[in-house]
């Protein structure tokens, strides 16, 4: 049975069961609910919610209750939720929860749960096929995250690793499987196997009666895997880790030993034998980028038990399988310029850990210390922390730091064995610290792993400079945090000497206040805006974490009318407030509340938010504000709705909402206590019932306050206020529940205090009033207005439009999409996207046309109106054919293009509800003709964009092909007078062409990756035959115009395009992007007639694209060989002859090289490839011709990039 007949038949179950007496049927109806709504969510965090209720609800079931329920209905619960776990394979906690249920009626009937189980499994691994992907989901499932799965595959699992065995067969025959995901899974579910099934495995292995070839082949697929045969990077990492989870299970350490000794075989480069008990297989290193050695080194630190890793070599008995062993192979992965070092350094860490949770062994085993002074190892350590601290690969630095903390334990731990109490490693390094420049992040991490050793007074004594370089950190976004961190250890560490006396609070904080008073009012008060907020952020909450008594200290010595003192004491009591609790209003006497006035009162943007983050900050949601600091708001609010700073704004509204929670969370407080009263006792005191009048009124007021400078004619800003106060409103005090949010959601009885509201006549947030003054607003002239306005509408509003509000807002954005100005069809282009989602269920009068109306479910209602906006794009585009003038001023193409990607790819529903193969095709041909129209028109000439000709027009060409056509369709009227500036006409059909261009690759782009994401084995509404029309049509935006905007607009659909194909398991689909790359790479390296790479041409970008596609886990060889290609192509000598109006191949691969140096794409994956540019552009600036100076000039270009573009590559 399906899973909706499971869930047909078990609901008709609890109908039946609704008849039995006791409360059983009433639980077991909100359980299977639970269960149904779970299956139809489509949000993860929603199924998860579903499911944990779900799962409490069958707990409060007793056993004996459910012993009563029929076999037939058991079964069917059983076989449900089995079913849900298939379902949801991907996601692993929602499949540890239906697992809980299961065992939960396993402990009703074992042996049912375990049989259905087993059905299940028994259907993966007792067929002829080979294994699929889906297969090897659902045994990872039932191996991970299913208590009565292991058990089955207990038995099983010989079947399993046979089906395994034969699909590595397969796999390892083709590259596309072998480096795609089938792979990786087929990996993932070896290690579970040995992980999670050990002692059923280990016989296999580690007895020569008991050996079993099928193991044998998985063992020698795996080492092929990991020598080089397959380029994923996770699946050589990945297969390391299983064979040293497969050595880990041997029962005896001497064998794990000997396997372990024999595994580390893999440095050598010649085929060597792989002995791992009974079984032996031969290994032929194939890889060059030493992931080898890293897959091998990182499993082993990361599987084997320690008795393993302290083993000595059969010829050396005083060597250690760590230490002599593991470590070099790390150290040397360390020191190489390769890609993988977060790999390499993460292996270090892990190396070092191990090294400090045996270090007690390893003494036993050698008898002298591990870390001398001066020691190889111990210069080792300081070396390759020393010069990694910054480097520039992500996460690389954060392992350094790790390993210099490990290194700095390890040295002190050897030190107390061995009574060494001089300890002199810690000086050597202090003054290397000291030597270094402040800009260096990497000082103040290394100090603060120094500091616990050597102590504060040492380290301050030692270098004096440290306040002045922590003020220059705070001056600077990058350091910032690092700097924090050097005063909050450095303050700690000094609490933590004082406190080995006895002293009160107040004595530590002066004694705190004599280093560190200074420097906090000097950042306070400083003229730097980066230094003022930096302290305050950083500063002062660790301050007074640490010291809670430095307040008055801090406070003494201001006065709030100096300049630069009122923001230095709002900063420093909204901080003592938001951390400590304390009140301010009992600081300073009655001068709190006056002072407050003042620095509300302030032009000063930041004296204002400092004041505003002290009267709404409390660490305590549920302290209520005060009748006194809500007065204050109602009049601070509307002063400061105009304020033209955006950073105001965004803190001005986070600050609103911290007010209103505290506002939200104690009335709930108290309205909680109205119901928990017990009869006879006092009503709730006057006291709280005034509150919760006062913070329902606030509400109430606030969220009518923005809809009065929502109307036109109001500034920008108070708009922009405005809405991001009403979304605050809503966001708070509404029951909205986001799936996409993990905080910030409403509390789960919200709705009390929404019905106590409602009953005072209050909080009537979405009426139609309030809905029509935000439909107003997609009409506004800024972007920022409308999408906030739509974004309110969609999420708080009703999930329909009434029926005249539908029909009107329906005839707006037709004629908004047929506006010539961009703004205008992007407004249209909104109001689709908002009437897709709120127009369910319209009547007959909200038609779209004739033949396509606005009626049903959401799926057909988002047909409809996908089907609606594709023949207005062909009538647009028939116009266009027909008389581009018209078009250009009546159906200018742009915004149906908009509509759709709006509709299409920002719906709630999956765009295999919206389209079928035949709507997708009739699409993608009306994409193809449109875009051959409009380069045709800025050509020119309607057949030279049919052909293979590359070169786009020139500027002047473009200009020259649009006056034609202006002059055609002008039939003589004007004179032949010429003017300098474009015509109003000349303009309409530019911007037509351009910005339609561009919302052609958006689209084209956005839509594969949404067909292929969401694509289904059976079902996928693209062939290989329409990907390579769609290739076609990005190719020619990109190398037939020179307009940047389109070229630029193109180039993010084009890359998520690659993204979505290089990403695809079908090997067709895979090698279009190389194809694509390949013919761009012959265009950059044959003559031609005209310049295709000066300035905006989109040649460069093509091959940037394909390349920054791939994925990051592999070893990215279209980048290598893209990279290769344009190097050599560059070198090659210059010609004799050569026309200085055209490109050179070496120019233009210059250019190309440029451009993905500077490419944010790549990110840190051209850095392998730095030093051969950097030498490049040196050689060609010594180019001696009068040929070469334009070659001189890209490479200078281009030298100025890398410079720029990889400061921290000073590798």
């Amino acid at each position: 049975m399906s899973f909706k007949d499971l869930m047909t038949s078990l609901q008709n179950c609890v109908i039946a069961v609704d008849q039995a007496p006791g409360n059983v049927s009433q639980t077991l109806r909100l359980f299977v609910d639970k269960l149904s709504e779970s299956s139809r969510s489509s949000a993860k965090r929603c199924k998860e919610r579903c499911l944990e209720e779900a799962v409490q609800l069958l707990r409060q079931i007793p056993e004996a209750q459910l012993h009563d329920l029929e076999d037939s209905h058991l079964l069917l619960l059983v076989r449900l939720l089995i079913s849900m776990q298939l379902q949801m394979v991907n996601i692993s906690a929602a499949c540890r929860k239906v697992d809980q249920m299961l065992q939960h009626l396993a402990k009703v009937d074992h042996q049912l749960v375990f049989r259905e189980t087993h059905r299940c499994l028994h259907s993966i691994v007792h067929t002829d096929q080979v294994l699929s992907f889906e297969d090897l989901q659902r045994a990872c499932m039932f191996l991970e995250d299913s208590t009565v799965g292991r058990e089955v595959w207990r038995e099983s699992f010989p079947s399993l690793l046979k089906k395994v065995s034969e699909l590595f067969l397969v796999v390892l025959q083709k590259e596309s499987l072998r480096d795609g995901p089938l792979c990786y899974i087929a990996v993932k579910v070896c290690l579970q196997v040995f992980q999670l099934l050990p002692s059923e495995v280990a016989p296999l292995v580690w007895t020569t009666e008991h050996s079993d070839p099928t193991v044998q082949k998985i063992l020698q697929a795996l080492m092929d895997i990991i020598l080089g045969q397959c380029c994923n990077r996770d699946t050589c990492l990945l297969a390391g880790t299983a064979v040293a989870m497969l050595i880990n299970t041997a029962p005896e350490s001497r064998d794990g030993e000997a396997a372990a000794w024999s595994l580390l075989q893999v440095t050598h480069l010649e085929p060597w034998l792989l002995t791992v008990g009974a079984l032996q297989v031969q290994c032929c290193p194939t890889g060059k980028d030493g992931v080898d050695r890293l897959a091998v080194s990182r499993g082993l630190l990361t599987c084997c038990r320690p008795s393993i890793l302290l083993s000595s070599h059969a010829d050396a008995t005083q060597t250690c399988l760590l230490l002599k062993g593991l470590f070099p192979v790390v150290y040397a992965l360390c020191e190489e310029k390769r890609d993988c070092h977060y790999f390499a350094f993460e292996a270090l860490t892990r190396c070092l850990k191990k090294v400090k949770e045996c270090l007690p062994d390893i003494w036993k085993m050698t008898g002298v210390r591990l870390l001398p002074d001066n020691s190889s190892l111990q210069q080792q350590l300081i070396h390759i922390t020393w010069t990694n601290a910054e480097s520039p690969v992500e996460g690389v630095s954060e392992f350094v730091r790790s390993a210099f903390c490990l290194l700095l334990d390890l040295y002190e731990m050897d030190c107390e064995q061995f009574s060494d109490t001089k300890k002199p490693l810690y000086f050597t390094l202090l003054q290397r610290i000291i030597k270094l420049p402040w800009e260096a992040k990497a000082k103040y991490h290394r100090l603060c792993a120094l500091l616990p050793y050597l102590g504060t007074d040492m380290v301050l004594d030692q270098y004096a400079e440290i306040p002045n370089h922590l003020l220059k950190c705070l001056s600077t976004n990058h350091l910032s945090p690092c700097g924090s961190e050097l005063y909050k250890c450095l303050i700690q560490q000094q609490r933590r000497e004082l406190c080995d006396a006895s002293h009160t609070e107040l004595d530590l904080a002066n004694q705190w206040a004599r280093r560190w008073r200074p420097v906090l009012h000097e950042a306070l008060m400083s003229d730097v805006t980066l230094l003022q907020n930096n302290s305050s952020t950083y500063l002062l909450p660790c301050t007074f974490q640490v010291f809670p008594s430095a307040m008055d200290p801090l406070l003494a010595s201001l006065d709030p009318f100096a300049p630069g003192h009122l923001h230095a004491w709002a900063c420093i009591v909204s901080s003592y407030r938001a951390t400590t609790g304390g009140s301010p209003w009992a600081l300073q006497g009655s001068s709190t509340l006056e002072i407050l006035h003042l620095a509300l009162g302030s032009a000063d943007d930041k004296v204002r938010l400092a004041a505003l983050n002290l009267l709404c900050c409390s660490p305590k949601t549920k302290d209520t504000p005060s009748t006194e600091e809500m007065s204050i708001m109602r009049v601070f609010i509307p002063q400061n709705l105009n304020c033209e700073s955006s950073p105001f704004r965004q803190h001005f509204q986070a600050g609103v909402k911290r007010f209103l929670v505290r506002i939200r969370d104690g009335c709930l407080a108290h309205v909680r206590g109205q119901k928990g009263k017990k009869k006879g006792e006092a009503t709730d005191s006057k006291r709280a019932q005034d509150e919760l009048e006062q913070g329902i009124g606030f509400v109430e007021w606030l969220g009518q306050l923005p809809y009065s400078y929502l109307a036109p004619g109001h500034s920008f800003q108070r708009k922009k206020t405005a809405l991001l106060l009403l979304s605050a409103v809503l966001e708070t005090c509404t029951d909205t529940w986001s799936p996409d949010k993990r905080k910030g959601q409403p509390p789960v009885n919200m709705g009390s205090l929404i019905n106590c509201a409602r009953q005072r006549g209050q909080w009537d947030f979405v009426c139609r009033t309030k809905q029509l003054v935000l439909i107003s607003c997609l009409e506004d002239s800024t972007n920022e207005i409308r999408e906030l306005s739509a974004g309110l509408l969609l999420r708080f509003f009703p999930p329909s439009f009434p029926d005249d509000v539908a029909a009107v807002l329906l005839m707006r954005a037709r004629q908004l999409l047929c506006s010539p100005r961009v703004q205008e069809a992007q407004m249209g282009a909104l109001m689709m996207k908002v009437l897709l989602q709120k127009s369910q269920d319209q009547p007959e009068s909200c038609r779209l046309n004739g033949n396509v109306t606005v009626s049903g479910g959401i799926n057909h209602q988002a047909s409809c109106m996908v089907k609606f906006l594709v023949k207005e794009l062909e009538e647009h585009y028939l116009t266009a054919k027909a008389d581009m003038m018209l078009a250009a001023r009546t159906k200018p193409v742009h915004g149906v293009l908009s509509a759709l990607q709006r509709c299409l790819l920002e719906a709630p529903s999956s765009v295999y509800d919206t389209l079928d193969y035949s709507l997708t095709v009739e699409l993608l041909v009306l994409l193809e003709n449109l875009s051959l129209l409009l380069l045709s028109l800025l050509y020119g000439d309607q057949d030279a964009c049919v052909t293979e000709k590359d070169a786009p027009p020139s500027f002047c060409d473009m200009g020259n092909a649009i006056n034609s056509l202006i002059a055609q369709e002008s039939e003589g009227q004007r004179d032949g007078e010429e003017c300098v500036l474009l015509s109003e006409e000349h303009g309409l059909v530019l911007t037509c062409c351009w910005v339609s261009l561009k919302e052609v690759g958006i689209l084209l782009g956005s839509l594969v990756e949404k067909i292929i994401t969401e694509s289904k084995p059976s079902k996928c509404l693209l062939a290989k035959e329409d990907l390579m029309r769609a290739s076609k049509v990005f190719k020619n935006i990109l190398l037939k115009c020179r307009h940047w905007g389109a070229v630029e607009g193109c180039c993010a659909g084009f890359t998520k395009f690659c993204a979505s194909l290089l990403s695809s398991n079908d090997p067709e689909l895979s090698d279009i992007p190389a194809h694509m790359l390949k013919k761009g790479l012959q265009v950059v390296r044959s003559p031609r007639s005209t310049s295709v790479t000066r300035r905006a041409a989109g040649l460069p970008m093509l091959i940037l694209c394909v390349v920054s596609a791939e994925e990051a886990s592999k070893a990215r060889p279209l980048l290598a060989h893209s990279m290769q290609t344009l190097l050599e192509t560059a070198k090659t000598p210059l010609p004799e002859n050569w026309d200085q109006t055209l490109d050179l191949p070496q120019v233009c691969a210059v250019h190309t090289l440029q451009a993905m140096v500077r490419g944010s794409g790549l990110g840190t994956a051209v850095l392998q490839f730095a030093p051969a540019v950097a030498i490049l552009s040196l050689t060609l600036l010594r180019s001696p011709s009068l040929l070469g100076h334009e070659e001189r000039c890209s490479a200078t270009l281009q030298f100025s990039v890398l410079a720029n573009a990889r400061p921290a590559a000073q590798q």
